[in-house]
């Protein structure tokens, strides 16, 4: 039944399953901050590649399209529940820039490293596919809906003195929107996420595809939990700010290494593919992962998420997304193109190491 699993596969289960229960171990033992924070941020992160395998390997049984839509429910698993236990802990600014690290590390910092690694090998990426431009023009629509909020509340407008039930009208439009983006792939395949980037060589029994997801989304709610615990002493122990943990720790523990996908694709030239897979997962976190923690945040109490989010995030947010369009709208990148959004994410990152 396991034989067409491969060893690497096996190696990365048993990994993530040491990590996780290093994770319960030191958590129940009170260890001191930071090998909590880092076992757990590990934990965390092999949790979220397997999830994306699991994913994955879903494709082998599913439409392209179908496994998408799993994609966006289950990807963000560990983001979620970071930023649920976050927000009951008051760590609304961690959160807030957790979210914002999220779409900045996709969309500059993977998307930069793909174009500098095809760039460097294959000299000029081209991808003809609409798809990329769709979701970069998509993501850009998305951050407008994410950015104005916090326009109203600088500007003292009188929508400011209501900002909870703007984010709830923000919320379900963008969940509306999500909507749309599901059934155009439902119905229109080009549309759709390539076949190629689901399939997978080695393939796993669909209940194991199944019960790999549903034991990752237990361990993903228990090392959240336990993360987030660790996440505040952590912090005033490396002297940083929470903005910037939230910006670059917490974002890239949550979801970056389930996108290396995307940097060995276009390694490969196969610069449509790694495109849209960069991108989608930063419109999973704007169309998705950011109205459901909006709702949800109401559900269960805690600090309630708003929308009316620092000015400078939200300057940063905009300009990068903006940025990114303008690279992708012409289906051409380079080395020059990936140097130039690593460089802009270092930036930013520089200016909230001190908050």
């Amino acid at each position: 039944m396991f034989a067409t699993v491969e060893r690497k596969a096996w190696v990365v289960m048993g990994a993530s399953a040491v990590l996780v229960g290093l994770a319960a171990v030191l958590h129940a033992l009170s260890v001191g901050p930071i090998p909590n924070f880092a076992v757990c941020a590990l934990a965390l992160a092999g949790i979220a590649h397997l999830i994306g395998e699991a994913t994955d390997q879903l494709g082998n049984y599913l439409s392209p399209a179908a496994t998408g839509i799993i994609q966006s429910a289950v990807g963000n698993l560990p983001e979620l529940f970071v930023s649920i236990f976050a927000l009951q802990a008051g760590l609304v600014v961690v959160v807030q820039a957790s979210l914002i690290g999220s779409i900045l590390g996709n969309a500059l910092l993977v998307l930069g490293l793909a174009f500098f690694m095809g760039g460097a090998r294959h000299g000029v990426l081209k991808f003809e596919s609409q798809a990329p431009r769709m979701i970069a023009i998509l993501l850009l629509l998305a951050v407008c809906a994410l950015v104005l909020p916090t326009l109203a509340h600088e500007l003292h407008l009188p929508a400011a003195e209501h900002e909870q039930p703007l984010a709830v009208v923000c919320a379900i439009v963008l969940l509306l929107v999500l909507a749309v983006q599901t059934k155009v792939m439902l119905t229109q395949g080009e549309r759709t996420m390539p076949a190629e980037a689901h399939k997978r060589g080695h393939t796993w029994p669909l209940a194991m595809a199944v019960g790999v997801l549903a034991l990752c989304g237990i361990a993903a709610a228990l090392v959240s939990d336990w993360f987030v615990e660790a996440l505040e002493p952590a912090i005033e122990v490396l002297g940083i700010s929470q903005a910037f943990a939230g910006l670059v720790v917490v974002a890239i523990a949550g979801n970056a290494v389930e996108n290396v996908v995307g940097i060995r694709l276009a390694a490969e030239g196969k610069a449509d593919l790694a495109v849209s897979v960069v991108l989608n997962s930063a419109l999973q976190v704007a169309v998705a992962l950011i109205p459901i923690l909006i709702l949800v945040s109401f559900a269960f109490g805690g600090a309630p998420f708003t929308l009316a989010i620092p000015p400078i995030l939200a300057g940063a947010l905009f300009l990068s997304v903006l940025v990114v369009t303008v690279v992708t709208v012409d289906g051409r990148a380079d080395i020059v193109d990936g140097a130039a959004l690593i460089g802009l994410y270092i930036i930013i990152a520089t200016i909230f190491w001190w908050g």
